[in-house]
């Protein structure tokens, strides 16, 4: 037996359990698991707005661990299985595959103190970083990076709205570039702003204040419609707005003059294993360092009630 988080439904906490360790099947992974982060995904879970269709479920889909009987350090992202042979899978866009299972939603993931794994889906992870610090990068670093691919070339000036876990890993990466970042926060979270001037970015203020300078691109980290239209009216024409979250709240109607001048907005769907390849590649050579704050198994609602009110900065991990 293990001890896992069980998730039973919409609105309901988290319940601790003692469950059956699971057993791979073949192609599959026995991960023991040394960290796991939670990101705004799981709030959307509990919430309803992102549909879990079969409960009980452990969530959980930033997980570092190692292997059973080998020891090999191994990360497990969000794309847990994909099925190959869609035209999206066929073209390179697994993240849109219409049947892909998803680890903490589909499939069990990572609040608990063993997971099964697809090991196609599963990462090597970094050295040089704690099963607790390379755990964000599974999600908050693969998606941030992923939206700053989608902004296109020529970005010098990016502004961030919402600075959580993703985006305390991007402006790094932004900044290994040569990227200037400009960073919106809710209206009065100095701690935020300090907190992204602290990791290099070239200014952070209030998201109801226009960008001191015009951007090129922007992504929006925020689960807040809006401030689509507010981002559109910062970036430069041909500039682009990236939404970068699996949720968002409904899009206010916006003047066509806030789109015009050959704009785009688009959002960020999920990740393909080349993307996991890639940053994490990149990570040790920016280097990435992550900001956490750790919590027991047993505390995850604790974690998520701290992430949902913005009482931490960086990202939440959790440690059976």
């Amino acid at each position: 037996m293990m001890r896992a988080m069980l998730f039973d439904g919409v609105g309901r906490a988290l319940r601790p359990a003692n469950v059956a360790v699971p057993r791979p099947g073949p192609g599959e992974l026995l991960i023991e698991v040394g960290a796991c982060g939670l990101c705004r995904t799981d709030l959307h879970l509990l919430d309803g707005e992102v549909e879990v269709a079969h409960t009980p479920r452990i969530l959980g889909h930033q997980i570092v661990g190692a292997v059973h009987g080998t020891g090999r350090r191994v990360g497990v992202p969000w794309l847990g299985w994909t099925c190959g042979e869609c035209p999206a899978c066929r073209s390179g866009r697994e993240n849109l595959c219409p049947r892909a299972r998803f680890t903490g939603c589909d499939i069990e993931g990572g609040l608990a103190e063993h997971v099964v794994a697809d090991e196609r889906f599963c990462f090597p992870v970094p050295d040089g970083l704690s099963d607790v610090e390379a755990a964000p990068l599974l999600c908050a670093g693969l998606i941030g990076c992923r939206s700053l691919r989608l902004c296109g070339e020529g970005v010098q000036r990016l502004g961030i709205y919402g600075f959580g876990a993703a985006a305390h890993i991007l402006v790094q990466v932004a900044r290994h570039l040569g990227r200037e970042v400009y960073a919106f926060t809710r209206p009065g979270d100095d701690t935020a702003q300090a907190f992204a001037l602290g990791l290099g970015a070239t200014w952070a203020g209030p998201s109801d204040v226009e960008a001191p300078e015009p951007l090129d691109a922007a992504i929006i980290f925020a689960p807040a419609g809006e401030l689509v239209p507010v981002a559109l009216r910062a970036v430069v024409p041909g500039g682009t707005v990236v939404c970068g979250g699996i949720h968002m709240s409904d899009i206010p109607a916006f003047p066509y003059r806030d789109l015009w001048g050959e704009r785009t907005l688009r959002s960020v769907a999920n990740l393909t294993r080349a993307d996991g390849e890639e940053f994490l590649a990149l990570a040790p050579r920016v280097p990435v360092r992550t900001s956490v704050t750790e919590y027991a198994l047993e505390d995850a609602n604790v974690a998520l009630d701290d992430l949902r009110h913005g009482r931490l900065s960086g990202a939440a991990v959790v440690v059976p």
